[in-house]
């Protein structure tokens, strides 16, 4: 049976995900793998996406790879622009360029019933493989509203994952659909151009102060010494491991974390009115928590009206909203959130004829966020509740990625031609995460927000601390599949 050098591994996407995957896949020494990337660089959503005030709500120190500190970040928090250059610094300075191949977006995948795979690409090529991982990131598919006339809109539109950089903002009217993450970043920029800005809001969210501030030239000097970088780093990755709590119902940490939220509005917001209309009706976490120091500042400007009604139709001039308020606008700009679980970005076929994305279109599950039975070699970086509330990303995909990689040697050991998740494996996994998640916010049934799906699923997050997350995966190996 060949070895660890010769087993060849596709990869898609070049997102940190996909970073990871190549750097752990070197370090266990396999080396015949290719890292496909439909965009011209590496990065994923941190190249993909440029919308104004575009940042990460995650301490700079603890948004990093393990092992790869930055000493670089100008901010607690950082912008946009520097991830994604740590991110393709990091790409090259883990030996991956070699193993990129971007401009190529992968349409489809085909087993071969073989324990081999077929990718085919938008050029038309096709590829052969033994081991798929699939790295794609889930803030790439923007979901748009289902209003009628958006098409007779005269005027510009856009969603916020596609920001058109060529109209210019200032002195428009414009209308702002939506009032969560993207919007939290983008509402106190355009209000800084626009003539008039309407922002409409359908159910208000909890906000934190960011409390952004720069490091200072001393403070960026003592990140050089690489022992107290990786301490920096380890120090902020604890404290948020530590926020586990404010996610799950009856939590202290979840009570100080929603009074800490109300003085930032009661310090932010004299209006009485205004403050009523943007505070918070559900428990912290069901909806995804934001932090941002000037939204509500924004939201204040003689030039800006939080409108508290979402839209209800679109016409040649403007926005429609759902209490009756008839908007005459210049420009649409849609923060509606993307489809954080498109499954079907590509059309993946199983054994038997079976469509991934169907499958998980009526029951989003997977094994350890994963593995799907039915799939044999077949494998998501980030996966269904794959996601630790209490984790960075790169953390999270570090440890999933690590556990993946391990069962490959695990496999090429054995002398496998083909691995296959057991279905028992993945109903027990699935019956504990029903069960845990109704200790959360997010997971309860009164919860409605984009972590639930129609059919009352939540294939986002992980019901767990991160201690809990990577115990589980360090318990996972062979044992856990069908080995053929």
């Amino acid at each position: 049976m060949a070895g660890n050098a010769d087993l060849r591994v596709a990869v898609i996407g070049a997102g940190p995900a996909g970073i990871v995957a190549g750097r752990e896949l070197l370090a266990q020494g396999f080396t015949q793998f290719t890292i496909f990337e439909k965009a011209a660089a590496v990065g994923g959503t941190w190249h993909l996406h440029s919308y104004p005030g575009l940042a990460c709500d995650v301490k700079a120190a603890a948004y990093t790879f393990d092992r790869e500190a930055n000493p670089d970040w100008s901010h607690t928090f950082a912008e946009r622009a520097e991830i994604e250059v740590y991110l393709q610094r990091c790409a090259e300075k883990f030996g991956l360029d070699s193993y990129l191949r971007l401009n190529t977006r992968i349409v489809s995948a085909q087993y071969q019933g073989d324990g081999t795979w077929r990718l085919a690409s938008d050029r038309g090529e096709e590829h052969a493989c033994d081991i798929v991982i699939n790295a794609m990131g889930n803030q790439h598919t923007p979901l748009y509203p289902d209003l009628a006339g958006m098409d007779s809109f005269e005027g510009d539109s856009w969603h916020s994952t596609e920001w058109n950089h060529d109209v210019p903002l200032e002195g428009k009217r414009i209308a702002i659909v939506g009032s969560a993450a993207a919007a939290v970043q983008i509402v106190p920029e355009v209000a800084k151009l626009a003539d008039h800005l309407y922002v409409l809001q359908r159910t208000p969210n909890w906000i934190l102060p960011r409390g952004r501030k720069p490091y200072s030239s001393v403070s960026r000097g003592l990140f050089r010494i690489n022992w107290l970088r990786t301490l920096h780093r380890a120090f902020h990755r604890k404290i948020m491991n530590l926020s586990a709590g404010a996610f799950e119902l009856g939590h202290k940490t979840q009570e100080r974390v929603e009074a800490m939220g109300r003085k930032h509005l009661d310090e932010a917001i004299a209006d009485p009115a205004l403050r009523e209309r943007v505070t918070p009706q559900s428990r912290f976490g069901c909806k995804r928590p934001l932090m941002s120091d000037w939204f509500y500042p924004a939201i204040q400007r003689e030039n800006v009206e939080l409108i508290p009604s979402g839209a209800k139709t679109v016409h040649e001039r403007g926005v429609v909203t759902a209490d009756g308020q008839d908007l005459d606008v210049d420009v649409i700009i849609y923060c509606t959130g993307y489809k954080v679980m498109d499954f079907e970005r590509i059309e993946v076929v199983g054994a038997n004829g079976r469509s991934l994305g169907k499958r998980l279109a009526e029951i989003p599950e997977a094994f350890k966020g994963f593995a799907v039975p039915g799939f044999p070699n077949y494998f998501f970086a980030l996966g269904p509740n794959s996601l630790c509330a209490s984790a960075s990303f790169f953390d999270s995909a570090e440890v999933n990625l690590r556990c993946i990689i391990r069962i490959l040697k695990e496999k090429e050991a054995a002398g496998a031609r083909a691995i296959d998740v057991k279905e028992e494996q993945l109903r027990a996994y699935n019956d504990w995460i029903a069960a845990e998640r109704e200790r959360f916010s997010w997971g309860v049934g009164s919860c409605n927000s984009y972590y639930r799906t129609p059919g009352g699923h939540t294939p986002f997050l992980f019901p767990g601390d991160f201690a809990t997350y990577t115990r589980q995966r360090t318990e996972s190996g062979l044992h856990d599949f069908d080995v053929q």
